[in-house]
């Protein structure tokens, strides 16, 4: 359509088309997807205005779906089985720590390992990850620093800031980490031998045969052929990022620590969008409330006797 006959309508037509699209596809458009989607068409028509194409921007009237982020649930027993019957899944998702486990024992031996080991149980932003090289890691006194990122703009990768200024944090590396590092950095070594002069100079620490530096978006799509693969239910690479808060939280990790491990700037940030609770804890945590109940009946020796009214109670 020519620019100056776009009208409101016409733009909502094309919002309600691409979200029913998705939809009916199984892949629903997140709310924060449809944000950035409006703000590039509105963008678009803005410059529009200031060329005298036209007088109004017709996207400012478009009405879009509440922008509620969607919870993380995770993947209990009766979801998988859905998911196998019905191919329902839900928007996001985390593995349980068993799952979590199965897909790391699957992947073992694939390239990728050890940066999706560094991911699920750090937390670590794909961009973040891509963009490690070996110094910022201490594995004498296992330490990981993040310090940079690296995304996708123009058709090529570039390096940036973490998304804040919380997000550049060091963070504490279990044995199992190290040892997966320690054993990367040796294959990397050694195809940087046989490579020669012909490798990619740059300290990366995942890199391709020839020392390129790992692409974010080549990592998602290496994860969901994994996934595929290892017939576990779906989920997205960013969720290993849910999974390993909910992990920590499980394990009894401080909400503090969890939110200066994921690089959030605000704990509040932490509490609303990455708490989904395993079964396990919920369940250990309800019995834990009803122990302590009737555990306080019975030695006050109410246990069996009514409960006696006053008004001064």
């Amino acid at each position: 359509m020519p620019v100056s006959e776009v009208r409101t309508a016409d733009v909502q037509a094309v919002f309600v088309s691409v979200i029913r699209g998705h939809n009916a596809a199984g892949r629903s458009l997140s709310p924060a997807t449809v944000q950035r989607i409006y703000a590039t068409a509105r963008a678009a028509f803005n410059a529009a205005v200031r060329a005298g194409l036209i007088e109004v921007n017709p996207v400012r009237g478009v009405e879009l779906p509440p922008a509620r982020p969607a919870r993380a649930v995770v993947w209990t027993e009766e979801r998988v089985a859905a998911w196998r019957r019905d191919g329902v899944r839900p928007v996001v998702a985390v593995w349980t720590p068993d799952q979590t486990a199965q897909f790391l024992r699957f992947a073992r031996e694939n390239r990728w390992y050890t940066v999706l080991h560094l991911i699920a149980l750090c937390g670590l932003r794909r961009g973040e990850a891509c963009a490690l090289r070996w110094q910022d890691f201490d594995l004498d006194h296992g330490t990981l620093s993040v310090v940079r990122q690296v995304q996708r703009r123009g058709g090529r990768v570039v390096e940036s800031a973490p998304k804040s200024a919380a997000g550049i944090r060091t963070l504490a590396l279990d044995h199992t980490t190290v040892t997966a590092l320690r054993q990367h950095r040796h294959r990397q070594n050694v195809e940087r031998a046989a490579v020669g002069e012909q490798w990619h100079e740059g300290g990366w620490a995942f890199t391709y045969p020839d020392g390129r530096p790992l692409a974010p978006d080549r990592l998602t799509r290496l994860f969901a052929a994994l996934v595929m693969a290892s017939g576990l239910p779906p989920v997205r690479l960013h969720d290993l990022r849910h999974g390993a808060a909910s992990l920590a939280l499980a394990a009894g990790a401080d909400l503090k620590v969890v939110c200066a491990m994921l690089g959030h700037a605000s704990i509040q940030t932490t509490a609303d969008t990455y708490t989904s609770v395993l079964p396990e804890s919920a369940r250990e945590a309800a019995e834990h409330t009803a122990a302590l109940l009737f555990g306080l009946r019975r030695r006050a020796g109410l246990r069996g006797r009514p409960v006696r009214r006053s008004h001064r109670a």
